[in-house]
């Protein structure tokens, strides 16, 4: 099997390319991404050495309709597995232009290209926020079938390339999966999403920035397991099918938080509280039923194993994300600046 995989340098991206060719070792793999300042080829570093034979790095923009033709024409892919996205909430607030001219046009133009030549399998990767929030002390679960509720720019962008995709199945017939998940986490994650940024802050003994409604949840999902699911899904899932991904362990930003300061011995003075950002939802958790009764898809991580293994990771490897954040000092989120922000916009 060949595998066209958008978005490969980024955190989910990597983590399946490497799942993938480790797993699966007749399949190539051809990885699409624009190295944005969240795409990072060393991530690859290791692959590219061990699998020269099976991988392929093609640099490109998921906009890029005739750079997109060429690549599927040249490469013939079985599956595209589109992980290409703008994911950053906070970022999408300052940016939203740009969030849904990658996730909503980025996924048109993929579309029509898989559409053109024929390709056998489009799998899309979306998220839980899609489906809006839940209060804090609902019983309730997002199923697939959940009405769309999106409350930020980015969350509306996936929404609106969720439709798309089944826009292309209903209309046109293009053979078409998608798979929401929930909060990934693990190694190689850009440390501007909360678990690295809070690891990486308490390695250096930096204050841990929390928004003052801390004890909002989130569904948290190690991406490992992810990895696993997508393949189950790809390989058995059926087409037009959409199927939730989720590990059913809540834990609030307060929460995680304590565990990470607790793990790495570091005291509970780190943390500091702002105010929230727009849009900032209180919980969200999956209904993850379809895919175990369909698919069999077990988790195998432990939260706690998880992320232990995953701070660790980080104390290890100071270097990788030490030059990260040299390179983004200057586009930083400044996490203590909504009050200021949403003053100007009055």
């Amino acid at each position: 099997m060949k595998l066209l995989v958008t978005g490969g340098a980024g955190f989910i991206g990597t983590n399946f390319i490497r799942y993938w060719l480790k797993e699966y070792p007749k399949d190539v793999v051809i990885n699409l991404d624009r190295l944005t300042y969240a795409g990072n080829l060393t991530n690859l570093t290791d692959i590219v050495l061990a699998y020269s034979d099976r991988y392929v790095f093609a640099h490109g923009d998921i906009l890029d309709d005739a750079f997109v033709s060429e690549l599927i024409e040249t490469h013939q892919p079985d599956v595209i597995v589109n992980f290409a996205a703008e994911s950053h909430n906070s970022r999408a607030i300052l940016q939203p232009r740009q969030f849904f001219e990658t996730n909503v046009i980025g996924t048109q133009v993929l579309l029509d290209a898989a559409r053109q030549y024929g390709v056998p399998r489009f799998h899309h990767i979306s998220t839980c926020e899609v489906y809006g929030e839940l209060s804090l002390d609902s019983s309730d679960a997002f199923t697939e079938t959940a009405p769309y509720r999106p409350q930020t720019p980015y969350n509306a962008s996936k929404a609106a390339a969720d439709h798309l995709v089944n826009a292309y199945f209903h209309s046109f017939g293009l053979p078409i999966t998608i798979s929401n998940c929930s909060n990934n986490y693990g190694a190689y994650q850009h440390p501007e999403k909360l678990i690295p940024l809070f690891t990486t802050n308490a390695i250096q003994d930096l204050p841990l920035t929390l928004y003052r409604s801390s004890h909002n949840c989130r569904e948290w999902l190690h991406v490992d397991d992810h990895c696993r699911a997508i393949a189950s899904v790809i390989h058995n899932g059926k087409i037009g099918e959409t199927y939730n991904i989720g590990s059913g362990v809540e834990k609030s930003i307060e929460e995680v938080t304590d565990f990470i300061l607790g793990t790495l011995g570091k005291p509970q003075t780190l943390k500091t509280y702002v105010p929230d950002r727009p849009g900032h939802d209180c919980r969200y958790l999956l209904d993850s039923a379809k895919i175990h009764r369909e698919l069999g898809w077990e988790l195998e991580i432990p939260f706690e194993q998880g992320m232990q293994q995953t701070i660790q990771w980080y104390v290890e490897n100071r270097e990788w994300w030490e030059k990260i954040q040299q390179n983004t000092d200057k586009d930083v989120v400044q996490e203590d600046k909504w009050e200021t922000f949403s003053q100007q916009k009055r």
